[in-house]
């Protein structure tokens, strides 16, 4: 599957590139980015020691928002894949996902709205156990996380809001080889899914830091109340870009996850790299 997911990102890249071209509705706004980090190091005789290495990451983040009187939809797709060679060592993946975000807003008074929203995650490749490298844990849709519910929206701006979702569902999906021997992300021994329902709070907060430089911060909470509610999940996001031109960028991205439904610790993940960036 490796061999033709970075083919198949540039050609849905291309097909939405080709798709904002039009828009009679003047009510859509739409806008995307397809970008390329690489990260690579030489040694040859390096006395203080080192190895070969490469990685390569590729993102696709695509928003198509809608804004009609009281109304506004908000939404964003995310797409990334990354993979690292060290000399010696086979290929080993370094970011998966798929993810969309969905937000639907009816005014309510002054920067308040009535709210409904969908999130959807799951990954494309398969994953593997870190101890062992080869037993499969995951693979496409499996985990997948659906969260959609009713509640309030606060937004200043498309750069600046804050959802509560006091009555939120949750579906967590995984097939069921997974649970043969075991839970798995949640799901009992022998079942294929989960339902949770709880509360949800989600804020975006993207600024400018100074000229070229733009920080990006997505910050997810999520209460299950039917097991253990003061377990909260937490998902943090920072998006770093500092932009040299039109094309080329470096990137710093960090996220942190909280789930003791699949890891009792913090999972945590960075990524730096010189971009190379399509806007559309």
């Amino acid at each position: 599957m490796r061999k033709f997911l970075i083919p198949l990102l540039l050609i849905v890249s291309s097909l939405f590139a080709q798709e904002t071209a039009t828009d009679s509705t003047k009510h859509w706004t739409r806008k995307g980015v397809f970008t390329f980090l690489a990260n690579q190091s030489s040694f040859s005789n390096w006395q203080a020691g080192g190895q070969n290495n490469f990685a390569g990451n590729v993102g696709f983040n695509y928003d198509f928002n809608y804004k009609n009187g009281d109304w506004n939809w908000d939404n964003k797709w995310i797409v990334s894949y990354g993979l690292t060679k060290i000399k010696g060592a086979d290929t080993q993946k370094t970011d998966d996902r798929i993810e969309l975000n969905s937000l639907l807003g009816k005014k309510a008074s002054g920067y308040w709205f009535y709210s409904a929203f969908l999130n959807f995650k799951t990954q494309m490749d398969a994953g593997l156990d870190p101890a062992t490298q080869t037993v499969k844990i995951s693979h496409f849709f499996s985990p997948a996380y659906f969260q959609f519910g009713p509640g309030m929206l606060w937004k200043k701006s498309d750069n600046l809001k804050v959802n509560i979702a006091p009555a939120t569902s949750k579906l967590i999906m995984v097939h069921k080889h997974f649970t043969e021997f075991g839970s798995s992300f949640g799901v009992e021994q022998g079942d294929t899914s989960r339902y949770e329902l709880g509360a949800a709070v989600n804020g975006y907060y993207k600024f400018k830091l100074m000229e070229n430089v733009s920080v990006e911060n997505t910050l997810n909470f999520y209460s299950n109340y039917l097991d253990e509610p003061q377990n909260v999940d937490i998902d943090y996001q920072l998006n770093i870009v500092m932009k040299i031109n039109k094309f080329l960028s470096t990137n710093f991205a960090f996220q942190t996850i909280y789930d003791d439904n699949a890891f009792r610790g913090f999972q945590t993940k960075q990524v730096v790299g010189l971009g190379l960036n399509y806007g559309f």
